[in-house]
């Protein structure tokens, strides 16, 4: 499916005519300009999975971001803006092929860690309750508990479930599924297989961060199988040969001056690593 049929950033000439109407002298910045129109990089037409392809500093991130702004889509983690980012969105233009959906979202490698952090803040909590409720039991099990009246009735039954279980067994029973059962690989798995829906467009923002080779192959079949039968659209910014190696996936070479499509088996990045395996092959 594809919701965006193309988009497009201001040229160096339109942003040099910007940068000259400011009066003020006091930014030493102007981002994000100057940043895409360094290598040309000025107009991206769209596939079902389409990849921004490029090394730190080639502005995959910055590329992303101005398209989650333009369209509107959902986003959690804050992100580095500018006096000027405003003006440099208002100066794009795009070109929709159907509505962008509501679930539509940007995932960012930032929204990853915070739900991996969030997940070790809880497990520590469950830590500390662990403790609360081992001395429960002990005192449940080991007190010479007399009910009174209808009052006692519910330490009556903790005490009672205690001294029918073993210390472990309660403590499971008194606790919230322990979350520690995934790795942080898992879980950052799961969380863009809960984040991406059907029908939705999905800006990845290097997806492999956290994820093991093993894990990078799942969400790649995610990904093909998300975009070919559950109409989504995904615009993704990676290094990883794997994602690279998506099928139908068009490539743009933010390395490259100007910016082109290329094959993946062509990217520096990939080569790299086939240039290694291939030295070592007989070690395998």
């Amino acid at each position: 499916m594809v919701y965006i049929h193309d988009f497009s950033f201001p040229n160096e000439g339109m942003e040099f005519d910007f940068i000259m109407k400011i009066k003020r002298t006091c930014y030493d910045s102007f981002y994000p300009f100057k940043i895409l129109s360094r290598n040309e990089f000025e107009t991206v037409v769209f596939e079902p999975v389409t990849i921004l392809y490029g090394g730190n500093g080639s502005g995959k991130s910055t590329a992303l971001n101005v398209i989650a702004e333009k369209t509107g889509i959902k986003r959690d983690s804050i992100y580095n803006k500018s006096n000027f980012y405003p003006d440099y969105v208002n100066m794009c233009e795009m070109q929709l092929k159907a509505d962008i959906p509501e679930n539509s979202r940007i995932i960012t490698s930032d929204d990853v860690f915070d739900y991996m952090l969030n997940i070790r803040n809880l497990n520590e909590g469950i830590d500390q309750k662990r403790e609360e409720i081992f001395e429960e039991y002990l005192d449940a099990k080991y007190s010479h508990f007399q009910m009174k009246s209808l009052a006692d009735y519910e330490e009556l039954k903790k005490v009672n479930v205690a001294r029918s279980k073993t210390q472990s067994q309660f403590v499971r029973s008194e606790l919230i599924d322990n979350v520690r059962g995934h790795s942080n690989g898992e879980s950052a798995f799961l969380y863009f297989t809960e984040k991406i829906g059907d029908n939705g467009l999905y800006i990845l923002d290097e997806p492999e961060n956290s994820l093991s080779p093993k894990r990078q192959i799942e969400l790649v079949k995610f990904i093909e199988d998300s975009a070919r039968f559950f109409g989504c659209q995904f615009i993704i910014s990676t290094h990883s040969p794997f994602l690279l190696s998506m099928r139908e996936a068009k490539i743009y070479n933010l390395d490259e001056n100007p910016v082109k499509v290329r094959r993946w088996t062509d990217l520096e990045n990939v080569r790299t690593y086939y240039e290694f395996f291939k030295r070592h092959e007989n070690m395998f």
